[in-house]
């Protein structure tokens, strides 16, 4: 710890001393901090009790002075930024390394009864030490509870600005209609394109002159770009992904997450890949680890 943040000392609940800002949002922001007791190293989000989303936080863990405090397992780097680390192109071996995990994820979050509804790289880290191969998902400050009640309303729409962030949300969330799973699965779907694309989707970079114009174009656009079009030069796995979604939601049928990891569990198998957990970022890694021994001896 450096003499700053010695003279800082800033602990909450007696329990845990912040050590540093890891980032933050509107919602809150994210220390990295230490148990006093164990030295055991965690992650601790804040958000002042006045705003406005902090109820969400109230029976996650306690509070400290004005603010209500979660504190949580200590994770990596979030996939946007290992997208950046490697260039801004993930491998097909890569994406559905990741799809195996999050699908599953995703089945596990919804069958408890809860939506996500900010599906975006930025929310999905991977984990740290022995555990640095798993993806976990981050940041329920927009989650739901999805309820037989709700999908009745799947209809209703709402006024306002788009739930979640523009660029992945999904087509109900850019109309304000009651979300579903399906959703939360259109929404990660285009993470993966987006992945596969070199960061590119087809309505980003549209402008407005206000937020509300540019949802708007943004809507238009996801409206008119079919799957096939969305899905150019990808295997055809994921244009049937997207119709599954759309056919379930159109039906008022339950998203199958077991066709969906068929699906792309063979495309895995087809092309030879094998399930041992390296990414392109571990290969990129290891590379620069023998690059820089190579100078050394050098």
């Amino acid at each position: 710890m450096s003499e700053s943040e010695k003279e800082l000392d800033i602990r909450v609940n007696d329990q845990y001393r912040l050590l540093k800002r890891l980032g933050g949002g509107s919602y809150g922001v994210v220390y990295e901090g230490a148990d006093i007791q164990t030295s055991r190293h965690v992650a601790l989000k804040l958000e002042h009790v006045r705003s406005r989303h902090s109820e969400r936080l109230q029976n996650e863990n306690g509070h400290e002075c004005d603010y209500e405090v979660m504190v949580f397992e200590l994770l990596g780097p979030n996939l946007e930024d290992l997208f950046n680390y490697c260039g801004r192109r993930f491998s097909l071996r890569t994406v559905l390394l990741l799809a195996d995990q999050l699908i599953r994820r995703f089945q596990y979050t919804h069958s408890k009864g809860f939506l996500h509804r900010d599906v975006k790289p930025e929310n999905l880290l991977m984990g740290c030490g022995t555990r640095g191969n798993i993806v976990y998902i981050t940041d329920m400050g927009l989650a739901e509870e999805s309820t037989d009640a709700a999908a009745a309303l799947n209809d209703r729409q709402r006024e306002g600005p788009v739930i979640g962030t523009a660029r992945y949300a999904s087509i109900n969330a850019h109309r304000g209609v009651e979300q579903s799973p399906a959703d939360d699965m259109e929404a990660l779907g285009y993470v993966f394109v987006y992945f596969l694309q070199q960061g590119n989707l087809p309505w980003m970079g549209l402008r407005g002159k206000s937020q509300s114009e540019k949802e708007s174009a943004i809507l238009r656009k996801k409206q008119s770009t079919s799957p096939e079009e969305l899905c150019e030069g990808l295997p055809d796995e994921f244009v049937e992904y997207f119709n599954h979604i759309k056919t379930s939601r159109d039906n008022n049928r339950g998203v199958d997450y077991k066709y969906l990891l068929r699906l792309f569990r063979s495309l895995f198998q087809r092309h030879g890949f094998e399930y041992d957990n390296v990414y392109d970022w571990t290969v990129l890694k290891y590379m620069e680890h023998l690059e820089k021994h190579n100078l050394i001896q050098g």
